[in-house]
């Protein structure tokens, strides 16, 4: 575990799939063809998160709703990038858009991906991970497998993580409970 969260201390810039990564994965029509999704509280508390403490979030999807702009606006992420099948071409050009003074690089990302069009993406990145659904080429070339499913708080596990490689996590708890914030020297 203490790989994991070495590594997830260099992300500067998580990216995200939508269907099957913050849904479910299901697409649901109703009567009239609206298409609906369901979004985790627990993930969007865990985005957020990752934005009071200055890493930025994007998402990368391949279909295009109204609903992802909408619950990215919620969550604060920086970068939405939707109707695009090949992820790794996305980054790229969202990578090349970012402010050169940031210096971020494909390495100083982490990548939240569940099916086959992820997967260049991921290999690409310096950390890549996937839920427990997810197809079992993304599980094998994955850094992490969540143990909650996509949708059901499994993004939120890799931005705990992220907060604790950066030594950020106690400090993100104080916020929520009476304890006093831990300095990372302070867990040593």
């Amino acid at each position: 575990m203490q790989d994991l969260i070495k590594k997830a201390g260099q992300v500067k810039l998580l990216v995200m799939d939508v269907d099957g990564i913050l849904s479910n994965g299901q697409i649901i029509y109703d009567a009239n063809g609206v298409e609906t999704k369901a979004f985790s509280v627990q993930d969007g508390v865990g985005v957020k998160s990752l934005v009071r403490y200055g890493i930025l979030t994007a998402i990368i999807t391949g279909r295009s709703s109204a609903m992802v702009d909408k619950r990215a606006t919620e969550m604060g992420v920086n970068y939405v990038v939707q109707g695009r099948d090949d992820k790794l071409v996305a980054l790229n050009e969202l990578l090349s858009t970012l402010d050169p003074a940031l210096g971020i690089t494909a390495a100083d990302c982490a990548y939240m991906g569940d099916d086959l069009p992820d997967i260049k993406a991921m290999q690409t990145v310096g950390f890549a991970a996937t839920v427990p659904n997810a197809h079992a080429e993304v599980i094998n070339r994955s850094d992490m497998v969540t143990t909650r499913a996509g949708g059901t708080g499994a993004v939120r596990e890799i931005c705990d993580l992220i907060l604790k490689g950066h030594g950020y996590y106690q400090d993100f708890i104080a916020h929520y409970t009476l304890d006093e914030a831990k300095t990372q020297d302070d867990l040593s």
